[in-house]
């Protein structure tokens, strides 16, 4: 039989290694070849490629219509996002071919849309592509083989969007028994919106704990993913990061200058879904005993392509000093600093020497991966003007007040 003359059924990715498959983008070509190895001659009528990529959901919900009766809702919904198919052998006379034993492999190729969704799996949903083979046989089940890629869709936080602060202040009542027993107060910072895996964000806040009781402030990374269907949606959250500081007691302030949280590799944020979005969010909160949490929610965004070392991440230099200085972790020099003359930074003979340049060379590329890649810019700061004031600031002394004419 012809099922026992085929050894090999299988599709082969272009690119792909020992324990590693390519990753794709929207506008890339997908490139492969399908290999069929037999044992003997064999009778083949056609082989057919076909390449999906589709987002789906689903959930149930259970609903009551009275006091005993009970049913199940199913809520369902998909898109297709890839669909490719393809003819690789067909006979050119008659309803077969015969194909001699040996080796075979038959190419194929195609073109992903220019916007796809980032592959994901989820508890009540997902987003897969495939490349389907069928090897059809006269008087023989078709032959089939499967073959799953990844498509991971850029995420560039380099956008002012992405790049801007967030902030936000919150307080509450702590109340035990209708008495109140004082004041809570947060307020938080981060320096931008946009993030990658393996970074760290640094959180800024501020408690002020003006109750009775000593109050623990926490932060977190949530990841919460929508799904929708027929009008409807369902979530799901889990936390993929988090920290806990020290507990702050009665009629004490405590802050944090940077307390540290790294993001760990996650997938991508998946805004531009019409069945699902990837949303994430760094959550400050302050457990209060007796009372409800005081929660203080900072949206983000999770990227692929990290920060610029130049372009971007230099012009917001002066933003995130601002930032700093806002929250008192930097201040202004006593006394303005004047820049220095050209020729203290450049000799007269350093710049005539040939193949030499004014500036320092940059640091080895195996040194400058272990830290950040910083410009090599001196950053002056100048003291702002005076506010108004219809009153000499810096009145002359007695000894020097001008006679008037009349004295």
């Amino acid at each position: 039989m012809l099922f026992d003359k085929v050894k090999v059924f299988a599709v082969q990715l272009d690119g792909a290694s020992a324990g590693a498959e390519p990753v794709f983008s929207g506008g890339q070509a997908v490139a492969g070849r399908v290999l069929l190895e037999l044992a003997g001659p064999a009778r083949v009528g056609a082989l057919k490629l076909r390449a999906r990529g589709r987002a789906h959901v689903h959930w149930t919900e259970s609903r009551s219509a009275g006091s005993s009766t009970a049913y199940t809702q199913s809520y369902s919904e998909r898109v297709e996002v890839v669909s490719h198919r393809a003819t690789l052998l067909a006979p050119d006379t008659g309803e077969t071919t015969t194909l001699p034993p040996g080796r075979h492999e038959f190419p194929f190729s195609f073109q992903l849309p220019p916007t796809l969704v980032t592959s994901f799996e989820g508890k009540h949903g997902s987003v897969r592509y495939c490349i389907k083979a069928t090897l059809h046989r006269p008087w023989v089940p078709a032959r089939r083989a499967r073959k799953v890629f990844t498509v991971i869709e850029p995420v560039d936080i380099n956008t002012p969007a992405l790049l801007a602060p967030q902030a936000g202040a919150l307080e509450k009542v702590a109340r035990s028994w209708y008495s109140s027993r004082g004041l809570v107060s947060l307020s938080a910072k981060i320096d931008r919106k946009g993030y990658t895996p393996g970074e760290v964000i640094p959180v800024f806040a501020e408690i002020d704990n003006g109750s009775t009781r000593p109050v623990l402030p926490r932060a977190a990374v949530v990841q919460t993913q929508t799904f929708m269907a027929r009008g409807a949606c369902k979530q799901k959250r889990a936390v993929v990061a988090s920290l806990a500081g020290e507990p702050v007691g009665p009629g004490r302030r405590a802050l944090w200058q940077g307390r540290a949280l790294r993001i760990p590799p996650v997938g991508p944020s998946i805004l531009q879904c019409r069945v699902l979005h990837v949303d994430y969010s760094l959550k400050v909160c302050v457990d209060i005993p007796g009372t409800s949490k005081l929660l203080l929610e900072l949206p983000l965004v999770i990227g692929t392509i990290p920060l610029h070392p130049f372009g971007s991440r230099s012009s917001s230099v002066g933003s995130h000093a601002s930032f700093l200085l806002d929250w008192g972790l930097g201040a202004l020099p006593e006394r303005p600093e004047a820049p220095p003359e050209y020729s203290e930074v450049v000799a007269d003979g350093e710049v005539a020497a040939a193949g030499q340049s004014p500036f320092p060379p940059l640091q080895d590329t195996d040194m400058s991966l272990e830290g950040p890649f910083l410009a090599y810019i001196q950053e002056f700061r100048y003291r702002p003007p005076p506010l108004y004031s219809e009153e000499d600031p810096n009145p002359p002394s007695e000894a020097m007040r001008p006679r008037c004419m009349t004295c």
